[in-house]
């Protein structure tokens, strides 16, 4: 049976959880938005077409920044086609999903979702195919209070009060020749540079994201970041990452530890924006929005879900809503502890992405909404964690895998607020329970411990539309908590997590 030991010291601290660590992402991509969070004919829907079961969820779920309107999407929108009447809104190709867009979801309806969701909007501008004036067109429309002709047409569409949009993407995976207006890391800088410098003369207090590089398997990934950050080094407050995860040729024991491929990529771009800093003499620090990150099996896409054909734009089809098994669910939860492990750079993160496109949120048209196995994880770690990531001491026994080479067979994270704390935990044995002890005298206060976890004899058990509880979290009855030690058993392929008070 393998074994693991970790020791919680408040002395010892990675950095303060940011509740922006539990953003999300909601994207003009497939049924995201149509059914998924609107859906006017629906027994729930409210009096502006959303669905009331979707919110349920959303806030259960307890996400606080949401990234919107994208993602590829974004490189093609004309922001000013999805406010105003909706009856004179167009509607418009989507080359990036190869669908047609309706726009009878924009800026305005989604802010008023996002007031009733209690989240904070993430705005994206389109660096793709547009520039500096229409990033400063959207920013005048939504934070201007009025006297402009922009703020005044916001006004008149009904919302008196500025939207008031604090964090901006510039652009979205510029590195990738998929995206629309596709440049250089040198032409993007320059364009993100220029772009953040027109933006601050607006509003100096923005806090602006650059684009880093879509995946760290990019051909450019290192260079991108370095030529980027040199052009717009004291014009940003973040460079985003992207990554996704999936199991590929039946390799479970790599997947499973997907983890430490995210651990060096933030390693890998905290040491990059390090390095522009010392050779800028900057006082600066640059920190990470990883806003785009799930597990997401891409290959399928490609294969299966790939929309072509000149005559074929569909609305809102069907496209990347991957099923999530237990063994996701344990892979997903791993991702969430390298955040929290990083906590002191990665300072925002966004899932993505929130309903039916690659979702902890299921819906049916006209029907139910449920819950994905990877719903648990986040909802209970955007619950538990808060106040400090501490740097946890951890010893475990390891495994070889073709990807990673030797890693721990547990890994774990942990957070304290000086009263309360949690323990976050992984088991990525496929085939034996690991007994773990957490040694949490330090935390002196913490007198009491239970534990849930997410697992199941079927790894690839899921949960579906004709069984939406097929898979839940369950309570731990091996945690044994003596003397400020805390022992616990973790089933094979696992994900766990324990509350202490």
């Amino acid at each position: 049976m393998p074994t693991a030991h970790l020791t919680l010291d408040p002395s010892f601290t990675v950095g303060a959880v940011n509740r922006r660590l539990f953003g999300s992402f909601v994207e003009h991509l497939g049924r995201c938005v149509y059914d998924g969070i609107y859906e006017p004919g629906h027994a729930t829907a409210d009096e502006n077409g959303f669905r009331e079961d979707v919110l349920d969820l959303v806030r259960e779920l307890g996400v606080s920044t949401i990234r919107y309107p994208g993602g590829n999407f974004v490189s093609g929108f004309r922001w000013e086609d999805s406010v105003g009447p909706r009856a004179e809104r167009p509607k418009r190709l989507d080359l990036a999903w190869h669908s047609t867009e309706s726009n009878q979801v924009g800026l305005e309806e989604f802010s008023v979702w996002l007031e009733k969701a209690g989240s904070d909007l993430m705005y994206a501008v389109n660096l793709g195919t547009r520039g500096v004036q229409e990033a400063l067109d959207v920013l005048e429309y939504s934070n201007i209070r009025s006297g402009t002709k922009l703020s005044d047409e916001r006004v008149a569409n009904g919302r008196v009060e500025p939207y008031d949009v604090r964090m901006w993407c510039l652009g979205n995976e510029m590195d990738g020749p998929w995206q629309l207006g596709h440049r250089s890391a040198d032409d993007y800088g320059k364009l993100a540079s220029q772009t953040a410098k027109a933006m601050r003369q607006v509003d100096p207090s923005l806090e602006l994201v650059v684009c880093g590089s879509s995946s760290a398997h990019m051909p450019t990934f290192g260079s991108w970041e370095r030529t980027v950050l040199e052009h717009t080094y004291d014009d940003v407050d973040f460079i985003s990452c992207h990554a996704y995860y999936e199991e590929k040729g039946g390799d479970t024991g790599s997947f499973l530890a997907s983890a430490v491929d995210m651990d060096h990529f933030i390693e890998s771009v905290v040491a990059t924006a390090d390095h522009v800093k010392a050779v800028r003499g900057s006082d600066k620090t640059i920190n990470i929005s990883f806003d785009e990150w799930n597990v997401w099996y891409i290959d399928r896409y490609h294969s299966i879900d790939k929309i072509e054909g000149l005559d074929n734009w569909p609305e809102a089809p069907r496209l990347l809503e991957d099923v999530y098994s237990v063994a996701d669910a344990v892979v997903f939860g791993s991702l969430l502890i390298s955040l929290l492990n990083h906590a002191d750079r990665v300072t925002s993160a966004s899932l993505a992405q929130l309903v039916n496109v690659i979702a902890p949120i299921m819906t049916e048209p006209g029907g139910d909404a449920w819950r994905q196995t990877t719903f648990y994880p986040f909802s209970v770690t955007s619950r538990l964690a808060s106040g400090t990531a501490l740097s946890v001491k951890l010893a475990s026994d390891t495994y070889e895998t073709k990807d990673y080479g030797t890693v721990n067979v547990v890994d774990a994270a942990a957070t304290f607020d000086g009263a309360t704390g949690s323990v976050f935990l992984v088991n990525r044995s496929q085939t034996e329970p690991a007994t773990v002890t957490i040694d949490a005298r330090a935390l002196g206060s913490v007198s009491t411990a239970t534990a849930l976890t997410l697992a199941d004899d079927d790894i690839n058990a899921a949960n579906t539309l004709a069984d939406q509880n097929r898979v839940g979290l369950s309570a731990n009855d091996t945690l044994v908590f003596a003397d400020g030690t805390i022992s616990i058993t973790l089933p094979p392929v696992s994900w766990t997590a324990v509350s202490l008070g």
